[in-house]
């Protein structure tokens, strides 16, 4: 007797189909810094040709990957959400460390060095910033990682008393691990991930270098982490 198939098969197998580009791919990864960008914008990082993007960025919209918006002339894309956004980002974890390309330039070298030094992960802080975060939680028991991810009552009152306010009304997961790519390790995701990168940028703890998703800790930031949660300054190098 034939197994009837599953029915979930065919849609799986559309869904790694949209990701089995190199093109497709990298403006995914480009697009978890969770801003919007133009699908000219998209065409000049990847080196294709306007048309190219365009025909690459309609079927990530119709596959649900990205959702798109239009101002005036302009067409903007992002990451549908952040299970889309989860979804890459788990999936670059798997890739082992040797079987990314070597650096062709200094600047490619530099850019990479940046990456995993501290970048955003759509919504979160990723790379060696976004661990020492995560291990400092934990260290001062604001942070449970025995049981999955989850703030301690003395984790709530923290992100309260540094003016982080968390928004616990949503469907979206307080805490979440998320497997980082370049550590190796889980980094804290979630609404209080989201909250804490969004803060850390609004009071200039950190900023964007260009037009990546690499971040750096300023000199504020320095002093406040190491205020808030101990974090040495050669911990964020």
């Amino acid at each position: 007797m034939t197994r009837p198939k599953d029915p979930v098969g065919p849609g799986l197998a559309a869904l790694a189909g949209l990701m089995a580009d190199e093109t497709r791919a990298g403006f995914l990864l480009v697009l978890l810094d969770g801003r919007a960008w133009t699908a000219g914008e998209l065409a000049r990082h990847a080196g294709v040709a306007p048309s190219t993007a365009s025909e690459h960025l309609g079927k990530l919209v119709a596959g649900g990957l990205l959702s798109e918006e239009r101002q005036g002339r302009h067409r903007y894309v992002r990451l549908a959400d952040a299970r889309v956004a989860q979804l890459v980002e788990d999936l670059a974890a798997h890739l082992r460390p040797n079987t990314a390309e070597p650096p062709r330039t200094l600047r490619e070298s530099s850019a990479g060095s940046a990456m995993a030094r501290g970048r955003t992960c759509y919504d979160h802080l990723a790379g060696r910033l976004g661990i020492a975060l995560t291990d400092a939680l934990t260290d001062r028991g604001l942070l449970r990682q025995d049981t999955g991810f989850a703030l301690t009552d003395a984790g709530l009152r923290w992100f309260d008393s540094a003016g982080i306010g968390l928004d616990r009304t949503g469907r979206r997961p307080l805490t979440r691990a998320c497997l980082d790519w370049t550590e190796r390790r889980p980094h804290l995701a979630g609404t209080a991930g989201a909250a804490l990168c969004r803060h850390a940028l609004d009071a200039r703890w950190c900023v964007r270098i260009g037009s990546e998703r690499a971040v750096k800790v300023t000199p504020e930031g320095k002093r406040a982490f190491a205020e808030l949660l101990g974090i040495e300054a050669t911990a964020l190098r």
